[in-house]
């Protein structure tokens, strides 16, 4: 479908008030991302980021901040006066910045995160077929009550007589089905015509762009209205409770979807699966796991219990072992972690390289082959292919000032209980002995000790037991 001729409007100027929190109601997150930002994603499969037209007010700082890197536009509304006047703000910024208004506008709402892009890009093609000054997102909910109801001129046409608020409900049209998503199209040039004649002659006081939808009709312009698929994707959040359903609702859609890619997801309605994150087939995700921000893993691999990985990349044929936790790091395939495995930012873990349980890395890049099997700690490091990293080794990488590197060659055999104290470089296939602490570097094909000489006294136990025996 051709949508060059639309213009996105999001209103996302309100507080949440009923939410009780500090935060904007649109930064809330659900699915691993505030909602505003999944109604740009939605948005961006209609027009592109600069007909994309965020109308902010309250701390509208913060949601410019939160949402600039998508390259939208934002409208100020300093004051919340109603949906109507959140529009007004939209046909000020054209006539103060001299930019021509699309010729058609699409209105979404800041805080309907679920809305599908296949049910926008459908509005779109009936407001376009219908020649139509409005055309509004509708839904039948099981219960209507409270929600504002589209009249129909007759059940199977498309053109609407009114949108009749809950309070102003006459008895007959109580039983009316259909309910306001607060999604329209319009007719751009209508819209700002009928704009100025709101009134805010209402129980709150504000400007309702649902009076636009009357006012059209009386003057024998063109509504009309679509039905969502379903109720669940135009559903907002006023509360945390709310919000909290709608987060389950993403995570499962999400957890739906990989696993008709092929991923295999026991007991899904445990995972927290953000919305972004990706998975090949034949992946094996067992309960209680979480996989946050982008992370992003491959065939063949399986993700055990309790593991928790945000935006790491993982190879294929990755074993994950119970209770790993992964930020940021990158893990080549054929890989074996954990369980409990800590891999912090910048960790880089080769090809079929071990880390494993009550393991920490920071900042280091291990090569094809290379292992730390037990409860050691490498950071900022550069590990070479083949390496044995005994239990307990640690490279000591601050010196309370600066970090500072540990390189280790290929084939290096590493010790228990080593400190290598850095900056420090072991050359290719050295040795470090057990229990050392090595402060120099140490060249190629050596053997590298730096502990004290072990002394042993036969008989020293009897001898000091003899001298502590009390006099009789």
């Amino acid at each position: 479908m051709d949508t060059s001729a639309f213009g996105i409007a999001i209103m996302a100027a309100g507080k949440g008030t009923r939410l009780k929190s500090k935060r904007p109601k649109v930064l809330h997150e659900i699915g691993g991302r505030a909602l505003l930002l999944h109604v740009i994603a939605a948005a961006k499969t209609i027009a592109p980021p600069e007909r994309i037209y965020c109308i902010i007010g309250h701390e509208a700082k913060r949601v410019r901040a939160a949402v600039a890197s998508t390259g939208v536009d934002f409208v100020l509304q300093p004051e919340q006066c109603g949906t109507g006047h959140a529009l007004q703000q939209v046909k000020a910024h054209f006539a103060a910045t001299g930019e021509t208004p699309p010729a058609q506008l699409l209105v979404l709402s800041g805080d309907v995160p679920l809305i599908r892009p296949e049910t926008l890009a459908d509005l779109c093609k009936l407001h376009l077929r219908e020649r139509a000054a409005m055309t509004i997102l509708t839904a039948v909910p099981p219960n209507p009550t409270g929600y504002g109801r589209v009249l129909r001129v007759k059940a199977d046409c498309p053109e609407v007589t009114a949108i009749v608020e809950q309070k102003s409900l006459t008895p007959s049209q109580l039983a009316a089905p259909e309910i306001n998503s607060g999604i329209y199209c319009f007719n751009t040039s209508c819209l700002f015509a009928y704009l100025d004649s709101l009134s805010t002659d209402n129980a709150h006081g504000e400007y309702y762009l649902t009076d636009i939808a009357a006012l059209l009709v009386a003057d024998h312009k063109r509504v009309v209205a679509m039905k969502a698929d379903s109720i669940e994707e135009v559903l907002g959040a006023n509360t945390i409770a709310e919000m909290m359903q709608l987060d389950a609702a993403m995570r499962l859609a999400t957890a739906r979807k990989l696993m008709a890619q092929g991923v295999t997801i026991f007991r899904p309605e445990t995972s927290v699966i953000d919305s972004g994150v990706q998975v090949g087939p034949d992946t094996i995700i067992e309960p209680f796991v979480q996989l946050l921000g982008n992370t992003r893993i491959g065939e063949d691999c399986c993700i055990r219990s309790y593991s928790v990985i945000q935006n790491s990349v993982i190879g294929d044929n990755v074993l994950v072992r119970n209770g790993c936790i992964l930020d940021e790091a990158v893990v080549g395939s054929d890989a074996l972690l954990g369980p409990y495995s800590h891999l912090r930012p910048g960790s880089e873990i080769g090809e079929a390289a071990h880390i494993g349980n009550f393991v920490e890395t920071k900042k280091v890049r291990m090569g094809r082959g290379s292992k730390a099997n037990h409860l050691s700690y490498l950071g900022d490091a550069v590990i070479g292919a083949g390496v044995n990293v005994g239990a307990g080794a640690i490279t000591c990488n601050y010196d309370g000032v600066h970090k500072h590197t540990t390189t280790i060659g290929d084939g290096v055999f590493v010790g228990s209980d080593s400190t290598l104290v850095a900056p420090l470089t072991i050359g290719d296939r050295s040795y470090i002995a057990a229990g050392s602490c090595i402060t120099e570097d140490v060249p190629p094909d050596s053997l590298a000790l730096g502990r004290s000489r072990q002394t042993t006294k036969p008989g020293w136990v009897a001898a000091r037991k003899s001298k502590a025996k009390p006099k009789e």
